[in-house]
Parts: structure tokens; C-alpha cells; sequence
């Protein structure tokens, strides 16, 4: 017998054909999917403990971000419009402001807004930026691994090195007492190291860990001596080595123009394992390289980084890149409901051509799905409704006036959905939420220690006015 079946829904499958099956049904045996068809065709041959009614709903695989930052969650929007400020306090929080507790609670945090948004699967990076990361002991990886375990929905925890030029001091708060430490990048190979033979493709493969280095950009390049640059080649090159050895994704923040040219012609680190972020206004020669090399994208439509410069996403694509959509994390302007991402960039890059036929919504939604698996190397297992796979499922309640009339249901779902519609969420078989009630996680409990966890870190940086709405909020057309 199976475990659950749902019924009577609109099933978007996101399957080899893209079937969209009416009056559909899903049924789940331990942590797979076993069938998928019509309800008149699965129901009397698929008796389950649980039947799930889907009428008026759609199912669909659970979303997938494929790139945003442990830490910002409590961060979110200080400094106001000064993003200076607010890079800064990243800096100091992720290094010198934050413990075991902090980590916990701000993955704890983030990990329930994916839930509840029905994003079941993420990357997220251990730190701010491409630059500092919080990996000088497996403690805080380990404290952000222990708060998705117990929420039950899926994570790729990315870790490695700071920059090399970057000061490596850390403060270990652990007693309740400041104590820093000077931290060496052989250390922090140790700590990446730990956390992947304790934690990776544990919790039934829920528990995955990735490898990340710093870009290396023309700023760094061109401010580093001979040793320096040698010294930045010889970090990125081991980072990725440990990827590839031990199957992992290897990933990289912040790629613009010249990055990728740089990384063939210098680093040899472009592979299929290689998921590249943000990756705006790349030359028609480095679109070429991502294809030869089968490198992947992480496009975060939403980022300041898309209003800098803009990710060629279209290009990559009609080039045979596989681009997935990323949140960039919940800050300073941006949250973790990938539905928002995906309208984001519909119009983002409709703008751009001056034309509403590009990037039509079935492929929108293949990004933050099968595609967005396939850049993590995890289509096999996740991103779509097929028989085999796990289960990673969630129902859309389309009872809404935004979503209604009952038809044209995908387009509906890419073009009205957010994340507040996801009704039911299903990980790995387990029902993790069901009519908006969470079964794993005391949501109280998790937004208390959001909040207690935020006002000692705001103790400990002293920067408490950058709470604060600042000047020019209101009233004004700049900041």
C-alpha cells in the first residue's frame, strides 16, 4: 500500500513531455514517487494510508533555488538604501558578530519562509558575497545543518575559503566571550572537508554540501602581486580539486564580463560540476565557453547584481546553457518566494528585447524546477513528477481570485502564483505542511529565536541605527 496519493488535482508534471495531466493524481511510497496519471486510471489500482484532495489545486515538483546566502535572513534590510553599509555589516557579522546560535536560528528562519513558499530544495552559501565565508571551524555549518534537518526540506550547504587577500580574523563566541582567532586557509579546507564527510547526501540525501571559491574579478587581479595571484590560482584550483573528487558542485558568487574567459585561460576550473551566479554581461565568446564546458548558471533576476549589469540568460539558454533561477537570499530587497524570481525575470528580460514573447512561462517554470535540478546534478532525483523520483511535492490552492478561473492553469501558476497560494508541501514522502499548518517546526519558536538571535548580533556590532528608516525613505525619487 502506499503512503500518500493526491487526487483530482491539475498535475504539472515537469517531465520529459511536460505533461499537464486534469483530474490528475500523484502517489508516494516511502521517500518516491511510484505513479503518476489520471485519477481515474491510478486511484483503484493505488490504495494509500493517506488520500490528499486535490481538487482545485495545482501539483507540481517542489521549487528549487539554486542560489541565495546562509546569514542574511537577520541581516535582511539594514542600512536602507546605503548598500555599503550594509555589505559592511555583513562582513562583521559573518566573521566577528556571530555564533552557533545566529547560524541556527538564521537558517532556521530562511529555511521556513522556502517551506512555507514551497521552495524544497536550495543552495545556500555560508556567508556574504563571494568573499567571507563562515567556515573557520564545521560548528556554524554544522548549526545550519541541524535547524533544515529539523524543517525536513532539502539543502546544498556551499563552503569554502575567504579571499585570499581577505583578513582572516574570526570571533569564537561560544562561552559568551569574544575570543578571535586567526584563521589560515588550510583550516578552512579542514572545516569544508569535515562537512563533507559527516554531512553530505545524509537525512536520505536531504543534507547535500558543495564547494565554493572567490571569483577572481579584474579588481583583485589587478591589486595583486605576482605571489598574491599565484596564491589566489593555487586556492580556487584546490577548492575546486575537492569538488570534483568528491562529486560535488562547485560554485562561484558574483561572474561578469572577463571572469569565465579568465577561469579557462588561468584557473581550469569550468565543468559540468561548475554553477556560476549572477554571470552578467559575459561576451559572446564566454557564453560560447559555458557551452563547450557545459558550465551551469545561477541567474537571480531579483539581485542588485541584475541591476548593475544584466545576466544574458536568453543567450546562455539558446546556446545550450542550463540556467537556473536563484532568490540571492532574503536581502536587502528580495525574498525567498521564487514565484516572485521567475515573474521577475519574465519581465526583466522582456524589457530588455522590447518583446512579451521571450522567456514564455513553461520555460520560467523549468527553470526553477528541472532545470534548476539539472544545475545542481540532482535531475535524476528531483525536479520533476515521474515515477522513481523522490518525492518532492507541493499543491498550489487555486481558490484564489488571483489564479482564477480554473484553466490555463501553468501559465496561471508562473504569471499570478506566490507563495503564499502553496498550500501543501511534501519532502522526501513526508508531509511537511498541509493546509498552511507546518507539521515539522514550531513557527512561533522559530521567529522568537530569529529575533532574539538579531538583537544580540545588533549588541554586538553596535549597529543598531542601521535599523533605523533612513532619510530620503519617503519623499524622494533617490536616496
Amino acid at each position: 500500500m502506499a503512503n500518500i496519493r493526491i487526487d483530482n488535482a491539475t498535475i504539472i508534471t515537469m517531465d520529459t513531455k511536460r505533461r499537464v495531466i486534469d483530474q490528475g493524481s500523484v502517489v508516494i511510497k516511502d521517500d518516491r514517487i511510484v505513479a503518476v496519471g489520471t485519477t481515474d486510471e491510478i486511484a483503484p489500482n493505488f490504495p494509500a494510508e493517506t488520500v490528499i484532495d486535490g481538487t482545485r489545486m495545482a501539483v507540481m515538483p517542489g521549487l528549487i533555488d539554486v542560489h541565495a546566502h546562509a546569514g542574511h535572513g537577520l541581516i535582511k534590510t539594514m542600512g536602507g538604501g546605503d548598500s555599503q553599509a550594509w555589505y559592511e555589516t555583513c562582513g562583521e557579522v559573518y566573521t566577528t558578530a556571530s555564533d552557533t546560535n545566529f547560524w541556527h536560528a538564521e537558517a532556521a528562519l530562511a529555511g521556513l519562509e522556502r517551506l512555507k513558499s514551497g521552495v524544497t530544495c536550495g543552495v545556500s552559501l555560508l556567508g556574504g558575497g563571494d568573499s567571507v565565508m563562515r567556515t573557520d571551524e564545521p560548528i556554524y555549518g554544522e548549526a545550519h545543518l541541524d535547524a533544515i534537518r529539523d524543517l525536513g526540506i532539502r539543502v546544498v550547504l556551499a563552503v569554502g575559503p575567504c579571499r585570499a587577500t581577505h583578513p582572516w580574523t574570526y570571533a569564537n563566541w561560544e562561552d559568551g566571550v569574544r575570543r578571535d582567532i586567526l584563521v589560515s586557509f588550510e583550516q578552512q579546507i579542514a572545516t569544508c572537508e569535515t562537512l563533507i564527510k559527516d554531512h553530505h547526501g545524509t537525512e536520505g540525501g536531504r543534507l547535500n554540501i558543495c564547494m565554493l571559491s572567490p571569483t577572481l574579478r579584474a579588481e583583485h587581479l589587478d591589486k595583486a602581486s605576482a605571489g598574491e595571484k599565484e596564491e589566489m590560482l593555487r586556492q580556487a584550483q584546490t577548492a575546486s580539486r575537492i569538488a570534483r573528487e568528491n562529486g560535488l558542485v562547485f560554485t562561484q558568487d558574483g561572474h561578469k564580463t572577463g571572469t569565465v574567459q579568465f577561469a579557462k585561460d588561468s584557473l581550469g576550473i569550468l565543468g559540468p560540476e561548475a554553477l556560476l551566479s549572477h554571470s552578467t554581461d559575459f561576451t559572446d565568446d564566454e557564453i560560447a565557453i559555458c557551452a563547450d564546458f557545459d558550465v551551469k548558471i545561477a541567474h537571480n533576476a531579483s539581485a542588485i547584481g541584475s541591476v548593475l549589469g544584466r545576466c544574458r540568460a536568453i543567450e546562455l539558454m539558446d546556446a545550450g546553457v542550463t540556467v537556473g533561477i536563484g532568490s540571492d537570499a532574503t536581502a536587502p530587497d528580495r525574498s525567498g518566494d521564487m514565484f516572485r524570481h521567475v515573474q521577475q525575470a519574465m519581465h526583466y528580460h522582456r524589457r530588455h528585447f522590447r518583446d512579451p514573447g521571450v522567456l514564455p512561462p513553461g520555460k520560467a517554470l523549468e527553470m526553477i524546477t528541472i532545470d534548476a535540478a539539472k544545475a545542481l546534478g540532482m535531475e535524476s532525483e528531483i525536479g520533476s513528477l515521474e515515477a522513481g523520483k523522490k518525492a518532492d511535492v507541493i499543491a498550489i490552492d487555486l481558490a484564489k481570485p488571483h489564479l482564477f478561473p480554473h484553466n490555463m492553469v501553468p501559465y496561471r501558476v508562473a504569471c499570478f502564483a506566490n507563495g503564499a497560494d502553496v498550500d501543501t508541501v511534501i519532502v522526501n514522502g513526508k508531509v511537511l505542511m498541509q493546509s498552511r499548518k507546518l507539521a515539522s517546526v514550531d513557527e512561533a519558536k522559530v521567529l522568537d529565536d530569529a529575533q532574539n538571535a538579531t538583537e544580540t548580533m545588533l549588541e554586538r556590532t553596535g549597529r543598531r541605527a542601521l535599523t533605523d528608516i533612513p532619510e530620503g525613505f519617503f519623499g524622494a525619487t533617490r536616496y
